[in-house]
């Protein structure tokens, strides 16, 4: 049986938010209940609003902060304890890829010397054989040993991120967690990092955990979507079945608004409100208040995940449950 390389299992994380009036402090549930599977050397997109606990669960799977509840494993086996000699080892092989290019780098070094910064923490090589990795990491996210001696500040945004890339790479990782990684760049330069992130994943056999509120990118690089909503997964599925036919109120409603060739904008499903404040969260289904079509049940009762076929999963009354609508009609 094939183990998966990152398996997450009903993971959660919460914290103190503490009133300023009152000096109260109020548990803010920013994960709850996550479990995610990705097998090797595909991507998986995690999608959902600001606030919904992506980029929590992004770090929560790398080990930069611990579950509540839950725990993480990678090939098979638990995250080692942080600090030790083998979670430096692990770590050499799950990297990050940040969403402002400009904020991961320091901007008073060389950039040649920060994609040189990994193998110098984890010991890898001779300084010989770490200067010419460098060179070979600029060369293959397509930039020049010119480029190396350069400053942050003296390249572009999407340099900047190719920057980042490089050294995401540096220690040859198996995975990497893409926290919004092409959201602060132009449109076309978009398509320029995402095709070579995706050249590159073909070559290096990589496995992603890809985090965006873009649809559109999320379509283009994933194996199987999730879609997250105040902490939740409330549908998983393969992303081509997904994206063609969504099942959750919540999915339709972001499929919706994603632009695509041929789909007409008085299709479009405009929510009501604003995601609730996760430090008072709506009793049942969380995405009750601004569901079109939510009905009594969905206000006292949590819908649990569950299949609706194929590897599809749904956590929704209206699709689970006796009042279930049929797929193709949602």
């Amino acid at each position: 049986m094939n183990v998966p390389l990152v398996e997450v299992r009903s993971v959660s994380r919460s914290y103190s938010m503490r009133s300023r009036m009152f000096g109260r402090s109020t548990a803010v549930h920013a994960v709850d209940g996550v479990s995610l599977t990705i097998p090797r050397g595909e991507t998986l997109g995690l999608v959902g609003e600001s606030g919904s606990g992506k980029s929590t669960t992004g770090r929560i799977v790398l080990g930069l902060e611990p579950p509540d509840r839950g725990d993480v494993r990678f090939e098979g086996r638990p995250m080692a304890a942080p600090g030790t000699p083998a979670w430096r080892a692990q770590r050499a092989r799950m990297q990050m890829i940040f969403q402002d290019p400009l904020g991961a780098l320091d901007r008073r070094l060389p950039v040649a010397a920060q994609i040189r910064e990994p193998l110098d923490i984890h010991g890898l090589g001779t300084s010989a054989e770490r200067e010419e990795r460098v060179r070979e990491l600029l060369r293959a996210v397509e930039l020049t040993p010119g480029h190396g001696v350069r400053y942050p500040g003296a390249l572009s945004g999407g340099q900047r991120q190719r920057v980042v890339l490089a050294r995401a790479l540096a220690t040859k990782p198996d995975f990497l967690v893409c926290d919004e990684p092409v959201s602060a760049l132009d449109v076309s330069i978009q398509a320029q990092v995402v095709n070579l992130l995706c050249d590159l994943q073909a070559q290096l056999s990589l496995t992603l955990l890809f985090i965006s509120h873009d649809l559109r990118v999320v379509r283009q690089i994933s194996n199987v979507v999730a879609v997250m909503y105040l902490g939740r997964i409330v549908e998983i599925g393969n992303a081509d079945d997904l994206f063609a036919r969504p099942a959750h109120p919540y999915t339709q409603a972001l499929v919706s608004a994603s632009p695509a060739p041929g789909r007409r904008s008085a299709g479009r499903i405009v929510l009501a409100g604003d995601p609730p404040n996760p430090a008072a969260r709506p009793k049942g289904c969380a995405f009750h208040p601004r569901c079109p079509r939510a009905i009594a049940r969905c206000t006292t009762e949590t819908p649990l995940l569950s299949a609706v076929g194929g590897d599809r999963q749904v956590a929704c009354h209206l699709v689970t449950g006796p009042q279930a609508e049929t797929r193709d009609a949602a």
